[in-house]
């Protein structure tokens, strides 16, 4: 990245040639060896740290005026802090690479004629020359190190910039999810958008399953981009062609998964179950508690009701220590029936992209992504009342 950041912007190049010590991480630059005074006139060392905005996969641009900066209040020279840098407190987590940086707080300083700086290095310069002027001229040090450090995180599953966590500064919970290998078993409505919104995670790899070709009533209850070409091949083809530019890491079978599948999930950490046949569906579950991979399995039943559509929308979390007894209490349909509310044709899209947004909120929420007040392990949603019911009590006896 740094190479290409460096070659590919011109006032990057410039800070560089200028002599600060850049590197780059969760799309953030990082200027290093940054000299400034504490209130007690002594010299101290931090670190400048400021998002970058693609514009590309090569070009860079400012998100704001603002800096974040990693160490304690820099100071004038009687040692009274700098008033107008806005100081106030903030904390950014990066990523691994860049443990010894620790931000601190962040600084406001609106340049005078626009309030915008023109690029990176108007910006930089201007910041150094507040916080770093009194510190170059009381003890004769300099900004300018000449020092690269090129190590950056070069493990990211995205084939894009992960703009989207660095600028919501939530790059320290995002990483909880880095070491997950998904399962996805079933792409029909839920399953196609619980993929679609995996995807877009930084889950190590995916494993999507279902052996049945897209028609066009799929792409009715279907993310993304519809290519005509597209019907009839089958639709983990379809899926696994649509994201190939997005990630790596990503498995999409056309294979139906039963008892017999133990190799297709060996590695698994988590599994959605996304089916509508009570039978396989049991075939399944027996087969995920059997390898003690925890998992969430969706359900949908609509109906009508008046002269319009009702039911019910259901997320149950089987997790491995109790799986088993939750197996037993009949959550999940595990027969086939006419009758049953779970085995309802009716499928719209916009309930199955709400049931996929409730199980990866639960699979996030267990990794601790989201926050959790009440554990719970089902969730049931009765579309008329928009009611939700939540089960957390489990009964071993």
């Amino acid at each position: 990245m740094f190479q290409k950041l460096v070659s590919h912007n011109e006032d990057i190049r410039q800070l560089v040639e200028k002599g600060y010590a850049i590197s780059f991480d969760s799309n953030y630059m990082v200027i290093r060896d940054i000299p400034y005074l504490d209130s007690d006139r002594q010299l101290q060392t931090g670190a400048i740290v400021t998002k970058l905005e693609f514009v590309d996969q090569k070009r860079v641009t400012q998100h704001n005026h603002q800096v974040s900066f990693a160490g304690g209040p820099p100071c004038d020279i009687d040692g009274v802090p700098i008033l107008n840098l806005g100081d106030t407190p903030h904390n950014l987590a990066l990523s691994e690479n860049c443990n010894d940086i620790v931000v601190q707080r962040i600084f406001s300083n609106k340049p005078k004629n626009n309030g915008k700086f023109a690029d990176f290095r108007e910006k930089i310069d201007s910041y150094v020359s507040i916080i770093s002027g009194p510190a170059m001229e009381l003890y004769n040090v300099s900004p300018y190190t000449f020092k690269t450090v090129e190590k950056v995180d070069s493990d990211s599953v995205f084939n894009f910039h992960d703009t989207l966590t660095s600028r919501a500064e939530i790059t320290d919970l995002s990483a909880k999810l880095e070491n997950d290998v998904i399962a996805v078993i079933g792409l029909g409505g839920t399953g196609a958008y619980l993929l679609d919104f995996l995807v877009k995670t930084p889950v190590r790899e995916i494993r999507a399953f279902d052996l049945d070709p897209f028609h066009v009533h799929n792409a009715f209850r279907s993310p993304g981009k519809l290519d005509k070409a597209e019907f009839g091949k089958a639709k983990a083809e379809v899926y696994r062609s649509r994201y190939k530019n997005f990630r790596t890491g990503l498995y999409a079978e056309p294979k139906l998964i039963d008892a017999s599948s133990d190799n297709d999930l060996d590695g698994v950490t988590f599994a959605f179950v996304c089916v509508d046949k009570g039978s396989s569906r049991a075939d399944i579950i027996d087969l995920l508690i059997s390898m003690g991979i925890p998992f969430i399995d969706v359900g949908m039943g609509l109906h009508r009701k008046q002269g319009s559509l009702s039911g019910q929308l259901r997320t149950t979390y089987f997790p491995k220590e109790h799986a088993q007894v939750l197996r037993d209490k009949g959550l999940a349909p595990l027969k086939d029936g006419q009758d049953d509310i779970y085995k309802t044709n009716i499928q719209i899209g916009e309930l199955n992209a709400l049931n996929a947004c409730f199980a990866v909120i639960r699979f996030k929420q267990l990794r601790g992504f989201y926050f959790e007040e009440n554990p719970y392990h089902q969730l049931i949603l009765e579309v008329g009342d928009f009611q939700m019911v939540k089960e957390s009590e489990i009964d071993e006896n």
